[in-house]
Formats: C-alpha cells, structure tokens, sequence
C-alpha cells in the first residue's frame, strides 16, 4: 500500500484527553495512527482545496473567465 516510517509526536493535551489518548495507544495503537492519519489527510485536502479557491480569484476579484 504505502511506504510507511514511525515519528515521534509530542502533544499537549488537557489531562482527561491524555489519559483517554494513553490508554488507546496501550489498547490499539493501530486506532491511534488511523485517527491521526485521518487528521492529517482532512487537513492535507483542506489545504488543497484552499490553495484551488484562492489560486482561481484574479487579482481583480473577480472569477475567471471561461469557455462556452
């Protein structure tokens, strides 16, 4: 499928948040990677697609012209 490496993430959560995120990293770290990956990849198409709406406004403000 995809060619995979393990990083080291540090984060700040509120104590009860945590814990819950300890115990699923003992119980099924695979959850917490699948969690993570789907936090990454909705942020990575956000991006995307904000690059695409901002890059298809000319600097007039106004759309693009298009073919009939």
């Amino acid at each position: 499928m995809w060619e995979t490496r393990s990083v080291q993430i540090n984060v700040r959560l509120p104590r009860d948040i945590a814990a819950q995120a300890e115990e699923v990293q003992r119980t099924d770290p695979e959850f917490l990677s699948r969690v993570i990956l789907y936090g990454l990849t909705r942020r990575s198409i956000y991006r995307h697609l904000r690059d695409q709406k901002e890059g298809s406004i000319t600097p007039e403000g106004a759309p693009p012209p298009t073919l009939s």
